[in-house]
């Protein structure tokens, strides 16, 4: 890929971001916002944020993909990138997911949506995976110390416009900022910091089954009461 299809390639990003960023907000805002996931007290979604990617960043990742022999041209950007939108949808307890899931797949059984695949769960928990395999999605199990759920939406099946919604809890979304700050886009290569980062995930990992086990005891007291 040349510099010349880099620019023509962000050129077209950039005459679709306004389009981009209103279907954007309208997904971050219909998961986020809607009122069965925050009814008072039994908030299913915690937070949610969204973001268009820097341009130059856009070029600086069509480079990378190029050097790894994928090949994007004018006719297949649409296609190929799929992250210049992204929102992200954070949930404290792991229970919660299905409440958002659920939420998701109303909107694209009413047509508001559609997957431009099959949603993936991603998770190098065996745990993790095994909850996520009760749901319509792919599960992949990777070493890599990150444990989030990915949806491709698009407005309509012919659609230009492409949002990548991540669903993952808040302690998940602290592990993703600290690796993506220190191992992303080039991965470190100090030992320490990939041991650190690795020890990272395992409390995450202890957190968020803490907080799911004070969540069930929790509700088992207010049953009992």
């Amino acid at each position: 890929m040349d510099e010349e299809l880099i620019a023509k390639l962000v050129e077209i990003y950039i005459g679709r971001q306004h389009d981009l960023n209103v279907f954007m907000k309208s997904v971050a805002e219909t998961v986020g916002q809607h009122p069965e996931l925050n009814k008072p007290g039994a908030e299913a979604v915690h937070s949610y944020k969204h973001r268009l990617k820097d341009p130059e960043h856009l070029a600086e990742k069509l480079r990378r993909k190029a050097a790894a022999g994928v090949e994007i041209n004018e006719a297949n950007f649409a296609e190929r990138v799929t992250d210049l939108a992204g929102v992200r949808v954070l949930h404290l307890f792991q229970d919660a997911f299905g409440e958002i899931d659920a939420v998701i797949r109303r909107r694209v059984a009413d047509g508001d949506w559609v997957l431009g695949e099959r949603a993936k769960a991603y998770t190098w928990d065996p745990d993790s995976a095994a909850y996520f395999e009760g749901f319509d999605l792919d599960v992949s199990q990777k070493p890599t110390a990150y444990t989030s759920v990915h949806y491709l939406i698009r407005p309509r099946a012919d659609s230009p416009l492409c949002c990548e919604l991540q669903v993952r809890t808040l302690f998940e979304e602290i592990w993703g900022e600290v690796d993506h700050r220190i191992n992303y886009p080039t991965p470190t290569e100090d030992l320490a910091c990939k041991e650190q980062i690795l020890v990272l995930s395992k409390v995450v990992g202890a957190g968020s089954r803490l907080l799911d086990s004070l969540s069930r005891v929790h509700k088992l007291t207010l049953d009992a009461n």
